[in-house]
């Protein structure tokens, strides 16, 4: 070997003009390298495990946004009608829950509806969405019996049409896991 250093100079050395023997250029490069292969596992880690858009039309669907809002503004005015959507217990994934939606007018008197749709919309998992019909079990009152398949948070979406009027109801919940009874 070549050594052409005194014999008390250390090796690595701050002093050391050379760049790769001294702890700071090194230090440095470490930091660089180590910052580098976290934002590398970051993006792996989002290439596999990303679910992809979870709404269909998200486009189509975003442009509309407020004119969807103020049309749904004006028809909660003029319908005034009062919604409400309960579980029977806090829902557990796996395991069926009957959910009761209740619709009445300003003077409360019972909606009889031409149809109400329940829709289990999971923000995480498109492929957890699914959709029910729910069955009128009495004026104004409308049940059915959902199961979710996974944990976590949900939202629910309640659509109740009579004729050409129709309101959306939203309540989010959260699903526990079946071991967390």
């Amino acid at each position: 070997m070549n050594d052409t250093r005194p014999e008390n100079t250390p090796r690595f050395s701050q002093h050391n003009k050379e760049a790769l023997r001294n702890p700071w250029v090194l230090g440095w490069i470490g930091g660089i390298i180590l910052v580098l292969s976290v934002n590398a596992a970051f993006i792996v880690t989002a290439f596999v495990t990303n679910p992809g858009l979870v709404e269909k039309n998200y486009y189509e669907k975003g442009q509309d946004q407020e004119q969807n809002f103020v049309s749904q503004q004006q028809a909660r005015n003029r319908l005034d009608w009062h919604m409400k959507l309960d579980a029977i217990h806090q829902p557990v994934a796996g395991e069926p829950v009957r959910y009761s939606f209740n619709a009445v007018d300003s003077k409360g008197i019972p909606i009889d509806g031409d149809k109400a749709v329940i829709q289990a919309y999971r923000p995480s998992d498109i492929n957890a969405d699914f959709n029910t019909e729910m069955q009128e079990i009495a004026p104004g009152v409308y049940s059915a019996e959902l199961i979710f398949p996974l944990k976590g948070i949900w939202d629910l979406n309640v659509m109740l049409t009579k004729g050409e009027d129709s309101l959306k109801l939203t309540h989010r919940i959260s699903v526990l896991s079946s071991n967390n009874q």
